[in-house]
């Protein structure tokens, strides 16, 4: 089975850990099993015919499961949409990984910055939020919008001098260099009315170990440091002559905030930032809300982060699956769904096309399969699953290659 199809990643989880779940779903159906078998077969005797030797299971690794690989990663904190390719699918990722337009939703908290951007980092200030208001905070989705200078966060998988930017970052030591501030383009932004609201569940990051704050005095390169760029459209407009954006220094926070954070403790909510955004590929959202809160006069770091669409793959589109749908579905359902988004595309509806699959199971097949949990059924549970399968692997088998 070759294509591609999208799956809805879980926060919490990286995005090569929950393809190996995936995997690890769709090597043991039925679905996959025979030809898995066969081109195990193949390679096992190829190789003994090539060398004379017995082929270990090391050398039959890469044929022992389906052929799999995704198409942009995200980070651990951040959920939503992931494309996967499989078989022959595999081959197009590289479409994804550049050139292509994503939309992210995201949520992230005034007053502080930290060293990655986001709530995992170390904080690197903590700054007044007594001035924000919500007229001055809708301007940002006019001044970011359009051709916009970006630097990348210091915790990015992007390497200098052959070593990634986040080991530096995690070993504590100085970059040989400043990083390069890259060219991104943010087609559209979009403030949502709940930001500078305090009622959601995110408490404020508090100062954490002196040798933690040691760390982050070692770097020579922080979000704190990175010039601020407003958009190409925006100072061409306001005639500005400059992308470099002339803001005062952010408001130090003040005693009254700070025996106020002290006090409430945990319980202290600090106002919300919650947008959405479209944007091109390379485009940090980390760096973006950053950005948002120098603009502001203050800092901000994110505490939430959803991929909604890459591409023409959309959650709101309805055209994604759930991990659950290959694990907890009958084979037949999602094996057939599956099928017709590998056929047709992003235009398959796959919540709907699941529901339907699953009204076509007959009745006397559910029962059975619910009887099979019960014990001494496993036998019976085996041979409906397999019946189940092959009444698609006639047409499945024409689009199966080396898996």
């Amino acid at each position: 089975m070759n294509g591609i199809f999208a799956i809805e990643k879980p926060s919490g989880i990286t995005s090569n850990q929950f393809m190996l779940k995936l995997q690890h779903a769709l090597t043991k159906s039925q679905v996959f099993s025979k030809e898995i078998q066969r081109a195990t077969a193949e390679r096992k005797q190829q190789y003994e015919k090539q060398t004379g030797k017995k082929a270990s299971k090391r050398k039959l690794r890469k044929v022992s499961k389906v052929k799999m690989g995704h198409g942009g990663t995200l980070d651990p904190l951040a959920s939503g949409v992931l494309v996967i390719g499989i078989g022959a699918g595999t081959k197009k990722l590289a479409n994804y990984l550049s050139g292509t337009v994503k939309v992210y939703e995201s949520e992230a908290l005034f007053g502080v910055s930290t060293t990655s951007g986001d709530v995992e980092g170390e904080i690197l200030s903590q700054n007044s939020v007594k001035h924000l208001n919500f007229d001055d905070l809708k301007t940002v989705e006019e001044k970011f919008v359009g051709q916009l200078k970006q630097t990348p966060p210091i915790y990015a998988a992007l390497k200098m001098d052959g070593k990634p930017l986040h080991e530096y970052a995690r070993e504590g030591k100085p970059l040989p260099r400043a990083i390069e501030p890259r060219q991104v383009t943010i087609y559209d932004l979009k403030v949502f009315s709940d930001s500078l609201k305090r009622d959601h569940d995110y408490p404020l990051l508090r100062p954490t170990t002196e040798e933690a704050v040691d760390t982050v005095k070692n770097l020579n390169a922080n979000m704190l440091n990175d010039v601020l760029y407003f958009s190409k459209e925006y100072t061409e407009k306001h005639g500005l002559g400059s992308e470099v954006a002339k803001v005062e220094e952010p408001f130090p926070l003040s005693e009254q905030e700070e025996q106020e954070i002290q006090k409430e403790g945990d319980s202290y909510r600090a106002p919300k930032l919650h947008f959405k955004a479209n944007v091109s590929s390379g485009t940090y959202i980390r760096s973006l809300v950053s950005d948002i809160g120098k603009s502001m006069r203050s800092s901000c770091y994110m505490v939430k982060l959803i991929r909604l669409q890459q591409q023409d793959w959309s959650l709101e589109k309805n055209n994604v699956f759930q991990l659950t749908d290959f694990t907890e579905r009958d084979e037949k359902v999602w094996s057939k769904v599956l099928e017709k988004v590998l056929d047709e595309g992003a235009t398959v509806d796959v919540i709907e096309e699941l529901k339907k699959a699953e009204k076509e199971i007959p009745a006397d097949v559910k029962e059975c399969i619910v009887s099979s949990d019960q014990p001494g059924d496993e036998a019976t549970a085996e041979t409906i699953e397999t019946a189940n399968a092959e009444e698609h692997s006639n047409t499945l088998k024409r689009k199966i290659e080396q898996v």
